[in-house]
């Protein structure tokens, strides 16, 4: 098991899947992550050095990640609710906010786009 950034990933796992699980890491912020550190795409977790999951570990604590990120995210559709604004309101009514069709697909639409809004 290699623990990095606050959690144990097993030696089998690809590197990239594992940067994918922290909320906050996609797979294009992934391939900068890993293109800066000069790891390619097929290696694993327990292939790493320790210097290298130091140094993956530094990176990722100086990056908003997790609960950081969640919290940041809830405070900007607050502002926006607490502004008034179109996207704002829609948030608070629980409907699409970029544009999306009502018409036909609300339903769906709540559904895909589920997010705290409370």
């Amino acid at each position: 098991m290699v623990f990095i950034l606050g959690v144990n990933f097993p030696e089998h796992r690809f590197l990239k899947r594992a940067l994918e699980k922290f909320f906050g890491v996609g797979a294009h912020t992934r391939a900068r992550i890993m293109s800066r550190f000069y790891l390619h795409d097929t290696i694993r977790v327990g292939e790493l050095s320790q210097n290298q999951v130091l140094d993956l570990t530094a990176h990722l604590d100086s990056m908003k990640l997790e609960n950081h990120l969640r919290r940041q995210i809830n405070q900007d559709i607050q502002r926006l609710r607490d502004t008034g604004t179109y996207r704002g309101r829609r948030h608070a009514m629980n409907l699409p906010v970029r544009g999306q069709g009502t018409r036909s697909q609300t339903k769906n639409a709540r559904w895909f786009n589920k997010v705290e809004r409370h």
